[in-house]
């Protein structure tokens, strides 16, 4: 095969992952119609169509299925050597990819990412912030962070935190109008602030643990948010009582912005984890991360 087909090629998996032409060539570096007269070459030269376009998405037919199934993971193979290729210099480089929530990013990731590129200025981390279970494989990121138990058997996990806990909290201004909770249900008669939750739309339900004894919680309010730092400012705001981290709240907990309620029926769970594939690819970069961002589990509290 020619070396132009091999590049053809590259720009038609670009495109399929994607499922757009648009995102591809701000990936690839190339303007859109460029893209799209590579991939029609590309086609007429295998005398295949390899996608189906319509306006609003591209999609790969059964031609297309076969190209990616069976040459994607090649051309994915020769990228990691490629990037793997930087170990053998004095100081590790390549892309790291990650995705996390956008708390998770703020109080987890951000102060250890920072000693992390100083020692490794080679090394580039890209950082998704979302809220949804993103399929780690499927989108290509190295890894993702999540609780421990959303930990999966097809994945390797590393501890980032100690365990970890979800607080109820509100305002002063907001308890001199309204009794506090004692037990999760009188929070039925408060204002709350919830969030949707992305992978299946629901609001999430509050979630509480005493003596051995779940409940879940369907609590209402006047605002619904899909990120944690619009609650904590709205709770913040007064306008209601959140559910929330204890690392989000526990600065503005220990200023006395915020006063935290229900505290004996907010149970401990397991910490967050950096999650990947067992088969994941382990280039330098990526084994330094990780070790840099094992917590270190001490002998007091909860580890």
């Amino acid at each position: 095969m020619s070396r132009e087909n091999l590049n053809d090629l590259v720009s038609f998996l670009a495109v399929a992952r994607e499922k757009s032409f648009t995102r591809a060539a701000a990936k690839l570096g190339v303007s859109q119609s460029a893209l799209s007269h590579t991939v029609r070459l590309l086609e007429e030269r295998l005398g295949l169509r390899l996608l189906t376009r319509t306006t609003r998405n591209v999609t790969p037919t059964n031609a297309g299925e076969y190209l990616i199934r069976n040459l994607g993971p090649h051309f994915d193979q020769i990228e990691t050597k490629i990037a793997s290729l930087g170990e053998l210099r004095d100081q590790p480089s390549g892309m790291i990819r990650i995705t996390a929530t956008d708390d998770i990013i703020a109080y987890v990731l951000r102060p250890k990412i920072e000693q992390f590129l100083k020692k490794y200025p080679d090394v580039k981390i890209e950082i998704n912030a979302d809220l949804k279970l993103v399929d780690i494989v499927a989108e290509r990121f190295d890894a993702g962070i999540r609780l421990g138990e959303q930990v999966t058997k097809e994945m390797t996990s590393v501890p980032l935190t100690p365990d970890i806990r979800f607080v109820v909290v509100g305002t002063k201004s907001y308890f001199r109008k309204n009794p506090k909770p004692k037990v999760p249900h009188d929070l039925l008669k408060h204002q709350c602030i919830t969030m949707r939750l992305p992978t299946y739309g629901g609001i999430y339900a509050w979630e509480f643990e005493k003596n051995g004894r779940d409940i879940r919680v369907r609590v209402d309010g006047p605002l619904i948010f899909n990120s944690i730092f619009p609650v904590r400012d709205a709770c913040l705001d007064g306008l209601g009582l959140a559910h929330m981290p204890e690392m989000v709240a526990e600065k503005y907990i220990a200023e006395g912005h915020l006063v935290q309620v229900l505290e004996d029926w907010c149970p401990y769970w397991t910490g967050y984890h950096l999650c990947f594939p067992h088969h994941h690819q382990n280039t330098m970069p990526f084994s330094l991360f990780v070790e840099e961002m094992r917590h270190k589990a001490s002998t007091s509290g909860h580890s």
